[in-house]
């Protein structure tokens, strides 16, 4: 049988994006290597791993680079030999529009709350700057309709799956918004109930949020 290749996830730990991607790498028994990303400042591809949009997450396989959380994902399971398994949901076998929008709606509300961070940090903005404060009525829609149709959405979802792209992006975008303090969930109990469920998952204990000490790349 032959070896697997070396992979190595270029991201951070406090990153709900990258947190996406070491899930599904537990999920699907593939071992991995963190290469932390000390400097989000930093103006270098090489810094991200050649990322040439200065984000993370992106993978290394051997000589090859993957770029974005989902194309990451989606590499794992073909390294893992489960790129057609039926138990892996991805987005394309969500037949449902309540799964389809659900799913539209965590990526526009992690990229939102990236946003949020960004601009309130690094860009300087005061809270009350028309950017800031129609992306956070839009994550707040986001969230509200996610909230009301989540069970909608996890009804029409193959019974018998493994892991989801949906919840395992639903659920680090849930615990990074409490992680990173960007507003509050009380609100959303629906929410907050699925994410208290996933977190027992072994790959949700094994991936918990934190800020990595700075370690430099090769």
């Amino acid at each position: 049988m032959a070896s697997r290749p070396a992979v190595q996830l270029v991201g951070r730990s406090s990153s709900h994006f990258t947190r996406v991607a070491a899930i599904f790498a537990y999920e699907l028994g593939v071992p991995f290597e963190l290469l932390v990303v000390s400097d989000l400042t930093s103006l270098d591809a090489a810094a991200y791993g050649g990322h040439p949009a200065l984000k993370v997450p992106a993978l290394r396989v051997g000589a090859s680079v993957v770029f974005g959380a989902e194309n990451i994902a989606r590499r794992l399971a073909e390294i893992a030999g489960r790129g057609s398994d039926p138990r892996v949901v991805w987005p394309e076998r969500l037949t449902a529009d309540a799964a389809r929008n659900a799913q539209e709606l965590t990526w526009l509300a992690m990229s939102a709350q990236v946003q949020l961070i960004l601009g309130a940090g690094l860009g300087r903005l005061p809270s009350d700057s028309a950017l800031l404060v129609k992306t956070r009525t839009g994550l707040h829609g986001a969230l509200a309709w996610l909230d009301a149709h989540l069970s909608e959405a996890l009804a029409a979802m193959p019974p018998d799956r493994d892991v989801s792209l949906l919840e395992v992006t639903l659920f680090c975008l849930v615990e990074h918004l409490d992680f990173r303090r960007t507003l509050p969930t009380d609100g959303y109990a629906n929410l907050r109930r699925f994410a208290a469920e996933f977190a027992t998952r072994p790959s949700a204990l094994r991936t918990a949020y934190r800020y990595d000490a700075a370690r430099p790349q090769p």
